[in-house]
């Protein structure tokens, strides 16, 4: 079992940068797989990006390549999105999300565990 809380949700400019954090409990951490997901008004939950936690590999949906950035420190038991030139249509609830074992995986239904979210709000 494992407990999520993320953090570092916020109101930013168009063009700006927030990293969101992901802390996670539990003493096996390091043998999860990690994602982070978004929900817009009015729609289901959609995939951002995944960590690997055998080789921190990662995979990113075709909307936010090259602007963001999953990363993990599992000693400190966190994953992070860093989230570089917001758009205005970024602005969603971001939930992180974890399962056990190996792999990249972007569907919703394949992560049992799930954060409360954090509102990201991009002005234009």
């Amino acid at each position: 079992q494992v407990q999520l809380a993320e953090s570092g949700g916020g109101l930013v400019q168009a063009g700006g940068s927030l990293r969101l954090s992901c802390a996670a409990s539990g003493r096996t951490f390091s043998t999860y797989t990690m994602g982070w997901f978004r929900r817009f008004p009015g729609k289901e939950r959609e995939f951002v990006a995944a960590i690997s936690w055998s080789d921190g590999s990662t995979y990113y949906a075709d909307s936010v390549k090259g602007r963001f950035t999953i990363s993990r420190d599992n000693a400190k038991n966190t994953v992070y999105l860093q989230m570089n030139s917001l758009k205005p249509e970024n602005t969603a609830v971001y939930y992180c999300a974890a399962r056990r074992g190996s792999g990249l995986f972007v569907n919703r239904s394949e992560y049992p565990y799930w954060g409360q979210g954090t509102q990201v709000t991009v002005s234009s």
